[in-house]
Protein backbone atom coordinates (compact mmCIF):
# COMPACT_ATOMS: atom_id res chain seq x y z
CA UNK A 1 0.00 0.00 0.00
CA UNK A 2 1.37 3.34 -0.66
CA UNK A 3 2.19 5.82 1.63
CA UNK A 4 -0.52 7.79 0.57
CA UNK A 5 -2.89 6.01 0.39
CA UNK A 6 -2.36 4.84 3.87
CA UNK A 7 -2.48 8.46 4.73
CA UNK A 8 -6.21 8.76 3.89
CA UNK A 9 -6.95 5.55 5.28
CA UNK A 10 -5.73 7.11 8.28
CA UNK A 11 -7.82 9.85 8.34
CA UNK A 12 -10.96 8.77 7.20
CA UNK A 13 -10.30 6.37 10.98
CA UNK A 14 -9.19 9.21 12.64
CA UNK A 15 -12.54 11.46 11.86
CA UNK A 16 -14.39 8.10 12.47
CA UNK A 17 -15.89 7.92 8.80
CA UNK A 18 -16.54 4.21 7.44
CA UNK A 19 -15.37 5.21 4.33
CA UNK A 20 -13.17 2.89 2.43
CA UNK A 21 -10.90 3.69 -0.24
CA UNK A 22 -11.64 1.52 -3.41
CA UNK A 23 -9.13 0.55 -6.06
CA UNK A 24 -10.41 1.43 -9.53
CA UNK A 25 -9.68 -0.42 -12.70
CA UNK A 26 -8.30 2.31 -14.87
CA UNK A 27 -7.13 5.97 -13.70
CA UNK A 28 -9.02 8.67 -11.96
CA UNK A 29 -7.07 11.53 -12.06
CA UNK A 30 -9.81 13.22 -14.03
CA UNK A 31 -13.34 14.17 -12.55
CA UNK A 32 -14.80 12.30 -15.71
CA UNK A 33 -12.64 9.63 -15.27
CA UNK A 34 -13.45 9.21 -11.66
CA UNK A 35 -17.44 10.01 -12.40
CA UNK A 36 -17.32 7.07 -15.03
CA UNK A 37 -15.43 4.68 -12.95
CA UNK A 38 -17.47 5.37 -9.85
CA UNK A 39 -20.97 5.53 -11.76
CA UNK A 40 -22.16 8.87 -10.43
CA UNK A 41 -22.74 12.30 -12.35
CA UNK A 42 -20.32 14.73 -12.16
CA UNK A 43 -20.68 17.37 -9.85
CA UNK A 44 -20.64 13.90 -6.96
CA UNK A 45 -16.62 13.82 -7.41
CA UNK A 46 -14.64 16.56 -5.46
CA UNK A 47 -12.11 17.94 -6.86
CA UNK A 48 -8.99 19.14 -4.66
CA UNK A 49 -8.01 21.92 -5.80
CA UNK A 50 -4.79 23.77 -4.32
CA UNK A 51 -3.65 27.36 -5.11
CA UNK A 52 -1.01 29.38 -3.51
CA UNK A 53 -0.87 32.70 -1.73
CA UNK A 54 1.47 35.38 -2.50
CA UNK A 55 2.58 34.86 1.20
CA UNK A 56 3.51 31.16 -0.09
CA UNK A 57 0.53 29.14 2.09
CA UNK A 58 -1.69 27.08 -0.28
CA UNK A 59 -5.14 27.15 0.11
CA UNK A 60 -7.08 23.86 -0.51
CA UNK A 61 -10.62 24.54 -2.48
CA UNK A 62 -12.68 20.97 -3.01
CA UNK A 63 -15.32 21.70 -5.97
CA UNK A 64 -18.00 19.81 -7.22
CA UNK A 65 -16.67 18.23 -10.53
CA UNK A 66 -19.01 19.80 -13.38
CA UNK A 67 -17.58 23.42 -11.44
CA UNK A 68 -14.29 25.55 -11.91
CA UNK A 69 -12.98 27.70 -9.23
CA UNK A 70 -12.86 31.09 -10.04
CA UNK A 71 -9.93 32.83 -8.56
CA UNK A 72 -10.98 36.38 -7.68
CA UNK A 73 -13.77 34.53 -6.07
CA UNK A 74 -10.90 31.90 -4.10
CA UNK A 75 -8.52 35.11 -3.52
CA UNK A 76 -11.49 36.96 -1.40
CA UNK A 77 -11.92 34.10 0.47
CA UNK A 78 -8.11 33.61 1.71
CA UNK A 79 -7.13 36.78 1.83
CA UNK A 80 -4.65 37.03 -0.31
CA UNK A 81 -4.14 36.83 -3.81
CA UNK A 82 -3.78 33.14 -5.25
CA UNK A 83 -1.88 31.79 -8.25
CA UNK A 84 -1.40 28.11 -9.92
CA UNK A 85 0.36 26.21 -6.90
CA UNK A 86 3.64 24.43 -8.48
CA UNK A 87 3.24 20.41 -8.76
CA UNK A 88 6.21 20.31 -6.46
CA UNK A 89 4.98 22.09 -4.06
CA UNK A 90 1.71 20.35 -4.22
CA UNK A 91 3.43 17.36 -3.45
CA UNK A 92 6.09 18.78 -0.63
CA UNK A 93 2.86 20.02 1.23
CA UNK A 94 -0.02 17.57 0.61
CA UNK A 95 1.99 14.32 0.23
CA UNK A 96 0.16 13.43 -3.10
CA UNK A 97 0.64 13.65 -6.42
CA UNK A 98 -1.79 15.71 -8.64
CA UNK A 99 -4.06 13.64 -10.07
CA UNK A 100 -4.45 12.25 -6.84
CA UNK A 101 -4.53 14.66 -4.12
CA UNK A 102 -7.40 13.77 -1.64
CA UNK A 103 -8.99 16.36 0.17
CA UNK A 104 -7.94 14.88 3.87
CA UNK A 105 -4.34 13.15 4.78
CA UNK A 106 -2.50 15.76 3.98
CA UNK A 107 1.30 16.20 5.36
CA UNK A 108 0.63 20.11 6.55
CA UNK A 109 -2.77 20.85 6.82
CA UNK A 110 -4.15 24.12 4.99
CA UNK A 111 -7.18 26.63 5.12
CA UNK A 112 -9.95 24.59 2.99
CA UNK A 113 -13.78 25.53 1.43
CA UNK A 114 -15.83 23.85 -0.14
CA UNK A 115 -18.14 24.04 -2.76
CA UNK A 116 -21.92 24.30 -1.69
CA UNK A 117 -22.86 21.88 -4.72
CA UNK A 118 -21.41 19.36 -3.13
CA UNK A 119 -23.87 19.84 -0.43
CA UNK A 120 -26.92 18.70 -2.81
CA UNK A 121 -25.60 14.82 -2.91
CA UNK A 122 -26.35 12.01 -0.41
CA UNK A 123 -22.76 10.82 -1.74
CA UNK A 124 -19.81 11.78 -2.96
CA UNK A 125 -16.57 10.81 -4.10
CA UNK A 126 -12.83 12.04 -4.10
CA UNK A 127 -9.69 10.94 -4.53
CA UNK A 128 -7.99 9.02 -2.05
CA UNK A 129 -4.09 9.71 -2.43
CA UNK A 130 -3.57 7.86 -5.62
CA UNK A 131 -4.56 8.58 -9.44
CA UNK A 132 -6.50 4.89 -9.55
CA UNK A 133 -8.11 5.25 -6.11
CA UNK A 134 -11.50 6.96 -4.55
CA UNK A 135 -13.54 6.83 -1.53
CA UNK A 136 -17.11 7.64 -0.81
CA UNK A 137 -19.09 9.39 1.90
CA UNK A 138 -21.83 11.73 2.97
CA UNK A 139 -20.30 15.43 2.29
CA UNK A 140 -21.48 16.85 5.97
CA UNK A 141 -19.10 14.15 6.88
CA UNK A 142 -16.62 15.36 4.21
CA UNK A 143 -16.96 18.96 5.48
CA UNK A 144 -16.05 18.40 9.16
CA UNK A 145 -13.27 16.01 8.25
CA UNK A 146 -11.18 18.04 6.07
CA UNK A 147 -12.27 20.80 8.32
CA UNK A 148 -13.10 22.89 5.28
CA UNK A 149 -15.57 25.99 5.46
CA UNK A 150 -18.73 26.52 2.47
CA UNK A 151 -17.31 29.33 0.28
CA UNK A 152 -18.62 30.69 -3.23
CA UNK A 153 -15.77 30.23 -5.34
CA UNK A 154 -16.65 28.80 -8.20
CA UNK A 155 -17.29 30.66 -11.45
Amino acid sequence: MSKSLARVIAALNAAGLAASPVEMPAETRTAQQAAEAAGCALDQIVKSILFQGESGQLFLFLTAGGNQVDVARASALAGEALGRAEIATVRAVTGFAIGGVAPIGHLTPCPTWMDPRLMAFETIWAAAGTPRHIFACAPAELLTASGAAIGQFTA
